[in-house]
């Protein structure tokens, strides 16, 4: 008996230290709200209270701290909803607040801002809710809804330290060694430039290429006969490609320019020129298709002295070489020539501490990711090198060869495909080697946080033009209603403005407005690039506006069919694909797909579709003409009514067709008979050299000598006057 009254004992005393615990939680009072018990579903409190020999002090805790976390979780989440009340009437602003953040400082929607903005000099048409506001503005709208501001103090931000990569000092001469010369060879398009490398590689390039035109740079290293190693650069050709055509000769020291032997210099042959003398590269001549019968080399030569490119054979240092890279002929000599004019710059390169290098292509290949060609030209880059590239970073993981093939290391002069990267970079970016991957973060955080500040600049700028443009236009309106009374302005102004009124910003512009918008994909970045710069050229808003909504690297994909589709655009790829799913996918939602693989393909494409989207214009075509010798009266009814007589001169008059009156070489009338007779008999059609009477459809003084014309209208498609060059 004692024993069971000394364990009842035990009991009362650990559940009475267990509620003492409990209220001793309880009266903490978190977050200053009062305790409430949550009954557990799985172990209500009446049960501990029944069975207190089943429960120990620490079970009992256990459930006092799920519902202090509860009630914590609860308050937390109360905090979130309360909206903070403002001052009365009073509200907080600052410098370059957006439509949103003044909308939310007033604790009014934005509706009400673009309501207040009405009777001001803000265009609402081209404002957005992340549009800002200038200072005046700001103050007016708070000062319209009846309210008073008070400026917010201003945090003075820290100058934010420069933590960019940058490249090491010149090295000591003492540890330069010789590397391979990079070289870049340059022409017009289809001069035979691929063919040329394509023979001192013996791989078969060219006939990879779309069209046997090369569509971006490729690196290789050629290794000669002679133990030599040469670097070779091959741009493009095409008009298209002179970003690229540039990339490749600041990375180059020798330019190789081939001509045709019977075609000659032509527009990028001049151009190719002119991107040589502005890197200050020199010049080898390669006249090439040497073996052609109207092949001509001396007219090439005596041609390319008017662009300041002298042969050696003319007094100049420019070395000539006649070849033919079909046939394979004195390419040993070009060779030779390169080899020898290399030496003769002395090329040496530091191979030692971290890589320095430059972005020659970027791409993304759906195995390996985001992948560059890279010319390495100073360090040598080997696996787990960290290098940082504009706006991106790599941890290198693999590295390959022209070929394909995988490589350990890089030295100066080599090209190389590169594996690791975050993100693609762009073409003709420098590449830099740091210590870390989080010195790495820190470049590309600095990186972006400039371009930033730079694009906040800009839009500043603009949004300051705007500003001054439309204080112009408003108070050009001001004077147009300033006879008028303060009341009669403003509903002047409420009448004018009020379809705005109930329009969310996008929907503010023309439904009907005349927009060609377009997704643009390539294979790599260089592609993308010269397509957009063609973009760029684009003028004739007037006829038709050309939007890029998007653009990229890598194949069509479900996120490119939901832009075209919300923006009524068209997809055009360049070098890439779209499997059965994605067209599946456009051809339900109606969206046009259209790839390339030749880019002046895809720029007519490109302009069928611009003229596809402008209005048909309309042509009047003569059908008949007449002059009217005599003016007739004749009584219809209780009506007088004026009848031509006329005599056919040219053509046919046909009373279905449509009719111009025109005096004195200007028309005056336009519209279609009510009557055609000849001999008091009505007809249909009066052929030439007949005599008819006519009256037109509505009353109308005609005199003689006035001439009748027959004609029909046909509306024909209108082409856009955008000329790209080529």
């Amino acid at each position: 008996m004692n024993r069971s009254l000394i364990r009842k004992f035990e009991n009362l005393v650990q559940l009475r230290g267990a509620c003492r615990q409990l209220g001793t939680l309880s009266y903490r009072k978190v977050y200053r709200a009062q305790w409430k018990p949550v009954q557990s579903s799985a172990h209500p409190l009446w049960s501990i209270l029944q069975y207190p020999q089943l429960w120990q002090t620490d079970r009992l805790i256990s459930v006092a701290l799920s519902q202090r976390r509860h009630l914590a979780t609860k308050e937390e989440a109360k905090k979130k909803k309360k909206k903070i009340h403002l001052t009365k009437g009073e509200v907080e602003i600052r410098q370059k607040m957006t439509v949103e953040e003044l909308a939310r400082a007033m604790g009014k929607d934005v509706d009400h801002i673009y309501e207040a903005l009405l009777y001001t000099d803000i265009d609402c048409d081209s404002l957005e809710p992340d549009s800002i506001l200038s200072e005046d503005h700001i103050k007016l709208i708070v000062k319209k809804s009846g309210m008073k501001y008070k400026s917010a103090k201003l945090k003075e931000e820290k100058e934010r330290e420069n933590t960019d990569a940058v490249k090491r000092p010149p090295a000591d001469p003492a540890l330069l060694t010789p590397r391979p010369p990079v070289v870049t060879i340059l022409g017009h398009v289809d001069h035979g430039k691929t063919t040329l490398l394509d023979s001192l590689r013996k791989t078969q390039v060219a006939s990879m290429e779309a069209g046997g035109i090369t569509q971006h740079i490729g690196a290789f290293l050629v290794h000669l006969p002679s133990g030599e190693k040469i670097t070779f650069l091959d741009t493009p050709g095409h008009a298209a490609f002179s970003a690229m055509r540039a990339r490749g000769t600041h990375v180059t020291d020798i330019v190789i320019l081939v001509v045709a032997a019977e075609d000659g210099v032509m527009q990028q042959t001049i151009e190719s020129i002119q991107h040589a003398k502005n890197a200050g590269v020199p010049l080898i001549l390669a006249i090439n298709k040497c073996d052609k019968p109207e092949a001509d080399p001396e007219r090439v030569k005596k041609e390319l002295l008017a662009h300041d490119v002298v042969c050696e054979e003319f007094g100049g240092d420019v070395q000539a070489v006649n070849i033919s890279a079909l046939k394979g002929e004195n390419l040993m000599v070009l060779a030779e020539a390169t080899v020898a004019l290399a030496e003769m710059l002395e090329l040496k390169a530091d191979s030692t501490g971290l890589v320095e290098g430059t972005v020659i292509e970027s791409r993304k290949d759906k195995g390996k990711g985001p992948v560059t060609t890279a010319i390495i030209q100073r360090g040598t880059l080997r696996k787990g090198c960290v290098l940082v590239a504009g706006k991106t970073w790599a941890k290198v993981r693999l590295m390959f060869d022209e070929n394909g093939k995988a490589v350990d290391a890089a030295s100066p002069g080599i090209p190389v495909e590169i594996m690791g990267w975050k993100e693609v970079p762009s073409a003709g970016d420098e590449i830099l080697e740091v210590e870390s991957e989080q010195r790495a973060h820190e470049v590309v955080a600095w990186r972006t946080y400039v371009e930033q500040q730079e694009r906040m600049k800009r839009d500043v700028e603009v949004i300051e033009a705007k500003q001054r443009e439309h204080r112009m236009e408003y108070e050009k309106k001001q004077q147009k209603l300033a006879h008028l009374t303060w009341r009669q302005r403003k509903a002047a102004l409420y009448k004018a403005n009020k379809h705005l009124m109930f329009l969310k910003p996008k929907e503010r512009t023309e439904i009907d407005e005349n927009v060609l918008s377009v997704i643009v994909k390539g294979d790599v970045d260089g592609s993308v690039e010269a397509i957009l710069n063609i973009l760029d050229s684009y003028d004739a808003d007037s006829e038709c506006k050309l939007d890029v909504i998007h653009f990229g690297m890598g194949d069509i994909s479900e996120t490119d069919i939901s832009l075209a589709e919300a923006f009524n655009g068209v997809v055009f790829g360049f070098g890439v694909k779209a499997n059965e799913s994605i067209k599946q996918l456009a051809t339900k939602k109606g969206i046009k797909i259209k790839l390339h693989s030749i880019i002046y393909k895809l720029i007519e494409d490109l302009k069928d579709e611009l003229n596809s989207r402008l209005p048909p214009s309309v042509v009047e075509k003569t059908i008949g003409e007449a002059s009217v010798l005599n003016i007739f009266s004749v009584t219809v009814g209780k009506n007088k009514v004026l009848v031509a007589g006329c005599r056919v001169q040219k053509g046919l008059l046909d009373k279905k067709m449509k009719f111009k009156l025109i005096r004195n070489k200007a028309v005056v009338w336009k519209g279609s008979l009510s009557s055609l007779k000849h001999h008091k008999d009505d007809v249909q059609v009066i052929k030439a050299g007949m005599d008819c009477g006519l009256s037109l459809d509505q009353y109308m003084e005609l005199n003689i000598g006035d001439e009748i014309i027959c004609y029909e209208e046909n509306e024909v498609q209108q082409k856009t006057s955008w000329n790209p060059g080529f």
